[in-house]
């Protein structure tokens, strides 16, 4: 069974910064994209960034020169690294990992558990 276990999130000023993990459990052979997604209260759920297994990487608009996606194929995780941070990023932010092939599943997606982030003074 795959899951993805999140962390990183918390309480940061306007302007700080907050680094997400999110690392894959299981038997792995390989994963295709990863990406983090967020929601924000009464908003549908978006694409933030995105990184193939290549390393070919996608941003939002809203967090292009702010946000570093990077992932460890070794580890099967992700990260985001978070710069300059604003009240808009408010959101759970979600890790997902497809096309996850592996002990128990072969091609299928997986999402983790979300992990809050407030940026606020």
């Amino acid at each position: 069974q795959v899951q993805l276990v999140e962390s990183g999130g918390g309480l940061v000023q306007p302007g700080g910064s907050l680094r997400l993990s999110c690392a894959a459990s299981g038997i792995i052979y390989s994963i295709n994209n990863m990406g983090w997604y967020r929601q924000a209260p009464g908003k549908q759920r978006e694409l933030v960034a995105g990184i193939t297994s290549s390393g070919i990487i996608n941003y939002v608009d809203s967090v292009k020169g702010r946000f570093t996606i990077s992932r460890d194929n070794a580890k099967n995780a992700v990260y985001l690294q978070m710069n300059g941070l604003k009240p808009e990023d408010t959101a759970v932010y979600y890790c997902k990992a497809e096309n996850v092939r592996g002990w128990g599943t072969e091609g299928s997606d997986y999402w983790g558990q979300g992990t809050q982030v407030t940026v606020s003074s």
